[in-house]
Protein backbone atom coordinates (compact mmCIF):
# COMPACT_ATOMS: atom_id res chain seq x y z
CA UNK A 1 0.00 0.00 0.00
CA UNK A 2 1.55 3.68 -0.77
CA UNK A 3 0.83 6.11 2.22
CA UNK A 4 0.63 9.49 0.95
CA UNK A 5 -0.36 11.75 3.72
CA UNK A 6 -2.11 14.98 3.21
CA UNK A 7 -0.41 18.10 4.64
CA UNK A 8 -2.01 21.06 6.33
CA UNK A 9 -3.75 23.22 3.72
CA UNK A 10 -4.59 20.09 1.35
CA UNK A 11 -0.86 19.53 0.29
CA UNK A 12 0.91 16.94 -0.74
CA UNK A 13 4.84 16.43 -1.05
CA UNK A 14 6.69 15.15 -4.71
CA UNK A 15 9.77 14.13 -4.39
CA UNK A 16 11.48 14.90 -7.66
CA UNK A 17 14.71 13.51 -8.43
CA UNK A 18 17.50 13.61 -11.92
CA UNK A 19 18.12 10.26 -12.97
CA UNK A 20 21.54 10.08 -14.17
CA UNK A 21 24.17 10.60 -11.72
CA UNK A 22 21.31 10.43 -8.63
CA UNK A 23 20.30 6.97 -9.14
CA UNK A 24 21.86 5.53 -12.10
CA UNK A 25 25.57 6.25 -14.03
CA UNK A 26 25.76 8.68 -16.30
CA UNK A 27 25.27 6.87 -19.45
CA UNK A 28 27.17 8.60 -22.03
CA UNK A 29 30.26 8.29 -19.77
CA UNK A 30 29.63 4.56 -19.34
CA UNK A 31 29.40 4.64 -23.51
CA UNK A 32 32.43 6.53 -23.39
CA UNK A 33 34.62 4.18 -21.90
CA UNK A 34 32.97 1.49 -23.68
CA UNK A 35 34.01 2.73 -26.94
CA UNK A 36 37.02 4.56 -25.77
CA UNK A 37 35.70 8.42 -27.61
CA UNK A 38 37.04 10.50 -24.68
CA UNK A 39 34.99 13.34 -26.04
CA UNK A 40 31.68 11.65 -24.91
CA UNK A 41 32.71 12.07 -21.18
CA UNK A 42 31.21 15.48 -21.55
CA UNK A 43 27.87 15.83 -19.75
CA UNK A 44 25.69 18.65 -18.30
CA UNK A 45 28.17 18.83 -15.01
CA UNK A 46 30.51 20.37 -17.83
CA UNK A 47 27.99 22.25 -20.26
CA UNK A 48 25.09 24.00 -19.08
CA UNK A 49 23.51 24.54 -22.69
CA UNK A 50 21.74 21.56 -23.17
CA UNK A 51 21.20 21.50 -27.13
CA UNK A 52 25.07 22.81 -27.64
CA UNK A 53 25.80 19.30 -25.83
CA UNK A 54 23.03 17.04 -27.68
CA UNK A 55 24.56 18.59 -30.91
CA UNK A 56 27.93 17.86 -29.84
CA UNK A 57 26.96 14.23 -29.21
CA UNK A 58 25.03 13.77 -32.06
CA UNK A 59 27.87 14.88 -34.66
CA UNK A 60 30.43 12.60 -32.56
CA UNK A 61 28.37 9.67 -33.32
CA UNK A 62 28.00 10.25 -36.70
CA UNK A 63 31.40 11.12 -37.01
CA UNK A 64 31.64 7.41 -35.43
CA UNK A 65 29.37 5.85 -37.02
CA UNK A 66 27.74 4.51 -33.74
CA UNK A 67 24.14 4.26 -33.34
CA UNK A 68 21.43 3.18 -30.95
CA UNK A 69 22.25 -0.22 -30.58
CA UNK A 70 25.88 0.36 -29.72
CA UNK A 71 24.27 2.86 -26.71
CA UNK A 72 21.72 0.30 -25.82
CA UNK A 73 24.29 -2.45 -26.06
CA UNK A 74 26.20 -0.70 -22.78
CA UNK A 75 22.82 0.35 -21.14
CA UNK A 76 22.14 -3.32 -21.11
CA UNK A 77 25.07 -3.91 -18.76
CA UNK A 78 24.65 -1.19 -16.63
CA UNK A 79 23.26 -1.50 -12.52
CA UNK A 80 21.75 1.58 -10.20
CA UNK A 81 24.09 3.24 -8.05
CA UNK A 82 24.61 1.35 -5.07
CA UNK A 83 21.79 2.14 -2.56
CA UNK A 84 19.48 3.62 -5.05
CA UNK A 85 16.71 1.02 -5.79
CA UNK A 86 16.46 1.33 -1.40
CA UNK A 87 16.62 4.90 -1.51
CA UNK A 88 13.42 5.39 -3.61
CA UNK A 89 11.78 2.65 -1.95
CA UNK A 90 12.04 4.36 0.76
CA UNK A 91 11.64 8.09 -1.25
CA UNK A 92 7.99 5.78 -2.39
CA UNK A 93 6.86 5.18 0.85
CA UNK A 94 6.70 8.85 2.11
CA UNK A 95 6.22 10.82 -1.01
CA UNK A 96 5.08 10.57 -4.32
CA UNK A 97 7.86 10.19 -6.19
CA UNK A 98 8.85 11.88 -10.09
CA UNK A 99 12.05 11.40 -12.03
CA UNK A 100 12.76 14.55 -13.90
CA UNK A 101 15.48 13.76 -16.38
CA UNK A 102 17.30 14.77 -19.36
CA UNK A 103 17.68 11.66 -20.80
CA UNK A 104 15.69 9.67 -23.41
CA UNK A 105 12.95 6.71 -22.91
CA UNK A 106 15.34 4.59 -25.69
CA UNK A 107 17.71 4.60 -23.03
CA UNK A 108 16.02 4.14 -19.66
CA UNK A 109 13.94 1.67 -19.94
CA UNK A 110 16.33 -1.55 -18.32
CA UNK A 111 17.45 0.94 -15.59
CA UNK A 112 13.78 2.11 -14.69
CA UNK A 113 13.22 -1.40 -14.63
CA UNK A 114 15.24 -2.13 -11.71
CA UNK A 115 14.68 0.90 -9.78
CA UNK A 116 10.65 -0.43 -9.90
CA UNK A 117 9.43 1.48 -12.08
CA UNK A 118 8.63 5.11 -11.00
CA UNK A 119 7.03 7.63 -12.80
CA UNK A 120 9.53 9.39 -15.49
CA UNK A 121 9.36 12.46 -17.62
CA UNK A 122 12.10 12.87 -20.11
CA UNK A 123 12.55 12.97 -23.62
CA UNK A 124 12.96 10.78 -26.82
CA UNK A 125 15.08 10.34 -29.43
CA UNK A 126 15.19 9.71 -33.71
CA UNK A 127 16.40 7.42 -35.41
CA UNK A 128 16.40 6.03 -39.13
CA UNK A 129 15.97 2.63 -39.95
CA UNK A 130 19.51 2.01 -39.73
CA UNK A 131 19.57 2.98 -35.51
CA UNK A 132 21.37 6.15 -36.86
CA UNK A 133 20.52 9.05 -33.60
CA UNK A 134 19.31 11.80 -36.20
CA UNK A 135 17.74 13.84 -33.93
CA UNK A 136 16.49 14.58 -30.75
CA UNK A 137 12.81 16.15 -28.88
CA UNK A 138 12.41 17.72 -25.89
CA UNK A 139 9.55 17.27 -24.03
CA UNK A 140 8.90 21.30 -23.41
CA UNK A 141 11.50 24.14 -22.81
CA UNK A 142 13.34 23.48 -19.94
CA UNK A 143 11.21 20.85 -19.03
CA UNK A 144 12.51 19.95 -15.18
CA UNK A 145 11.50 23.40 -14.07
CA UNK A 146 8.38 23.45 -15.89
CA UNK A 147 7.39 20.18 -14.36
CA UNK A 148 7.68 21.62 -10.76
CA UNK A 149 5.99 25.00 -12.26
CA UNK A 150 2.77 22.10 -12.95
CA UNK A 151 2.90 20.15 -9.97
CA UNK A 152 3.05 23.37 -7.73
CA UNK A 153 0.09 24.68 -10.04
CA UNK A 154 -2.09 21.62 -8.76
CA UNK A 155 -1.17 22.32 -4.81
CA UNK A 156 1.62 19.66 -4.85
CA UNK A 157 4.28 20.90 -2.50
CA UNK A 158 7.65 19.96 -4.49
CA UNK A 159 11.38 18.23 -2.70
CA UNK A 160 14.01 18.32 -5.81
CA UNK A 161 17.06 16.37 -6.02
CA UNK A 162 19.81 16.91 -8.40
CA UNK A 163 23.64 17.01 -9.23
CA UNK A 164 24.20 19.21 -12.66
CA UNK A 165 23.81 22.59 -13.93
CA UNK A 166 20.65 21.29 -15.84
CA UNK A 167 18.84 20.82 -12.75
CA UNK A 168 19.62 23.85 -10.99
CA UNK A 169 16.46 25.98 -12.46
CA UNK A 170 14.09 22.84 -11.12
CA UNK A 171 15.96 23.11 -7.26
CA UNK A 172 15.02 27.11 -7.98
CA UNK A 173 11.98 26.33 -8.71
CA UNK A 174 11.00 23.77 -6.39
CA UNK A 175 10.06 24.58 -2.59
CA UNK A 176 13.27 22.90 -1.33
CA UNK A 177 16.44 22.14 -3.61
CA UNK A 178 18.91 19.75 -2.62
CA UNK A 179 22.34 19.05 -4.59
CA UNK A 180 23.50 15.28 -4.66
CA UNK A 181 26.36 14.14 -6.24
CA UNK A 182 27.18 17.46 -7.60
CA UNK A 183 30.52 18.25 -8.82
CA UNK A 184 32.50 20.94 -6.76
CA UNK A 185 32.33 23.92 -9.61
CA UNK A 186 28.20 23.19 -9.41
CA UNK A 187 28.30 23.50 -5.26
CA UNK A 188 30.41 26.58 -5.54
CA UNK A 189 28.04 28.12 -7.73
CA UNK A 190 25.15 27.24 -6.09
CA UNK A 191 25.32 27.52 -2.34
CA UNK A 192 22.20 28.40 -2.01
CA UNK A 193 21.31 24.65 -2.37
CA UNK A 194 22.37 21.93 0.38
CA UNK A 195 24.51 19.69 -0.82
CA UNK A 196 25.27 15.88 -0.02
CA UNK A 197 27.12 13.00 -1.11
CA UNK A 198 25.74 9.60 0.53
CA UNK A 199 22.14 8.50 -0.07
CA UNK A 200 21.48 8.14 4.33
CA UNK A 201 22.66 12.04 4.31
CA UNK A 202 19.92 12.72 1.33
CA UNK A 203 17.24 11.27 2.96
CA UNK A 204 18.05 13.65 6.17
CA UNK A 205 18.04 16.59 3.84
CA UNK A 206 14.17 15.39 2.53
CA UNK A 207 13.32 15.04 6.48
CA UNK A 208 14.67 18.03 7.05
CA UNK A 209 12.72 19.65 3.81
CA UNK A 210 9.18 17.75 4.19
CA UNK A 211 6.68 19.81 6.46
CA UNK A 212 5.45 16.07 7.12
CA UNK A 213 6.31 13.67 10.42
CA UNK A 214 8.27 10.81 8.01
CA UNK A 215 8.93 8.64 10.77
CA UNK A 216 6.74 5.77 9.28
Amino acid sequence: MFWCRTIKGGFVEIACLDLEGVLIPEIWIAFAEKTGIEALKRTTRDEPDYDVLMRYRLDILDRHGLGLNEIQEVIATLSPLEGAKEFVDWLRERFQVVILSDTFYEFAQPLMRQLGFPALLCHKLETDQDGRVVNYHLRQANPKRQAIVGFKSMYYRTIAAGDSYNDTTMLAEADAGILFHAPQNVIEQFPQFPAVHTFEALKQEFIRASVRDLSL
